[in-house]
């Protein structure tokens, strides 16, 4: 088994046309999106057709969520994103036909998936959609051990953005710290997959993992942000500061 995980692709699309191009080169054909593919970027649409086309499986990420329902708990920034790309995909293209479809896919995404030894999410195995595992929760033993009491083996996962594998042991390791794979043992293992459209681990290329059986491997990809950065400050709705943070991976 050979498969790509990519997640919080955020309405990024040169970001995703550079993942699904170096996703090709790697010679993978099944690809799973962990959630998060509309929200804060300029081309919700366009990345939602994408997915709908290349994607076996995608999970609902809280954006997919909040443009379906009510944005509870965003903050302005991402508020006013989120009513930007519902009115994006009210009024896409395609008839209402199309319109419609796009709205069910994303009613219909699952919160999790399940295969043997496997779960994925967007959030956490506690919060499937809404919880946030970051790095420095390797300090909240309680947390860990309860997110690990829900996990068979692995739980893969994305929403915070930043790449990395966290081990029952209470350790998190970057992919610079596992010479960016990781070797499965016989010990659980939480791992998240990056972003692809708007990393927040420093590095702003895009992050996604390549996962078979024996093991995970990170992979950067390269794009242009500046390009993406640019529709953002052309769009009055969307706040300055989500083309600012793609230069600098934050």
């Amino acid at each position: 088994m050979k498969r790509a995980l990519i997640s919080d692709i955020h309405g990024n699309l040169e970001a995703l046309n550079a993942v699904l191009d170096d996703i090709r080169q790697q010679g993978i054909s099944e690809i799973y999106c962990l959630g998060d593919v509309i929200g804060y970027g300029p081309n919700p649409v366009e990345c939602l057709d994408l997915v709908r086309r290349k994607c076996a499986m995608c999970l609902l990420g809280n954006h997919d969520q909040a443009a379906l329902f009510d944005p509870e708990g965003f903050n302005p920034v991402a508020f006013r994103a989120i009513l930007w790309t519902r009115d994006q995909i009210d009024n896409s293209s395609g008839g209402a036909a199309a319109v419609n479809e796009r709205w069910d896919f994303l009613g219909e995404l699952p919160r999790t998936h399940v295969e043997p030894n496997r779960l994925y999410v967007h959030g956490s195995p506690r919060d499937p959609t809404n919880e946030y595992v970051f790095p420095e929760d390797v300090y909240n033993q309680r947390k860990m051990e309860n997110l690990f009491e829900r996990v068979e083996q692995f739980s893969f996962q994305g929403h915070t953005h930043i790449p990395g594998v966290f081990t029952p042991s209470l350790e998190f390791f970057g992919p610079d710290e596992c010479d960016h794979e990781y070797r499965f043992g016989d010990e659980k293992a939480l791992f998240n997959v990056g972003s692809v459209g708007q990393p927040r681990d420093g590095d702003p290329r895009s992050c996604y993992v390549i996962l078979t059986d024996e093991s995970i491997v990170f992979r950067r990809v390269e794009y242009d942000p500046d390009v993406t950065a640019k529709k953002i400050y052309d769009t009055p709705q969307l706040d300055n500061m989500l083309g600012d943070r793609l230069r600098d991976g934050r």
